[in-house]
């Protein structure tokens, strides 16, 4: 066994060209852990309410439809921020979701939406978006926070019972089959189903 252990050793001394090979995995290791650690403190950063609100078409039209919504302020004082209902928490549907988020930034640099005019005549096809997308991924962000195996249906409406109990319970529908405007404005629905 120590045998080996020196043969590994000496492998790990021996020169590769110019760097020990030692050095180099050593060193790729460390390089590593600081290009990660930086990767997921970007991440991160992206997902704060501060990031999301930095730009005054999101500050000046959804967030202040946030603000009026039972999500940013309640009883309870659990308050959503804008990635808890955009970004799913799971990591490879959150770096999804971002590679997805980073063309929508296009929207930002042409000024697709930088007015309240612009941001209205678009924001049916917002919603669409968001809409279809939280319909494909079976309302991920929603069940981040909601549990189905969690609700207590004795403090639902007999509305809310009927639809979770059959509908939801099912898989014929998600979330945002019926709860679409939950924290924003509805867009123009004419001809929406």
């Amino acid at each position: 066994m120590l045998k080996l252990i020196k043969s590994y050793w000496g492998t790990l001394r021996r020169p590769a060209v110019h760097l020990s090979l030692g050095f180099l995995v050593i060193g790729s290791f460390v390089a590593g852990v600081v290009f990660w650690g930086g990767f997921n403190t970007a991440m991160e950063a992206t997902n704060t309410e501060k990031f999301c609100t930095g730009c005054h078409e999101m500050r000046d039209n959804v967030y202040p439809e946030l603000q009026r919504t039972i999500h940013f302020s309640n009883r309870s004082g659990v308050r959503a921020k804008c990635s808890d209902c955009h970004v799913p928490h799971e990591w490879t549907s959150k770096i999804a979701r971002k590679m997805q988020a980073s063309k929508e930034v296009w929207g930002k640099v042409f000024g697709t939406i930088d007015t309240r005019e612009k941001f209205e005549a678009h924001r049916l096809q917002l919603a669409n978006n968001e809409w279809r997308r939280l319909k494909a991924n079976n309302s991920l962000e929603c069940r981040n926070c909601h549990q189905f195996e969690s609700m207590d249906f004795t403090r639902q409406s007999k509305r809310a019972v009927d639809a979770h109990s059959t509908q939801l319970a099912s898989g014929e529908k998600t979330c945002i089959d019926c709860h679409k405007g939950i924290a924003h404005t509805l867009p123009d629905m004419h001809g929406v189903k």
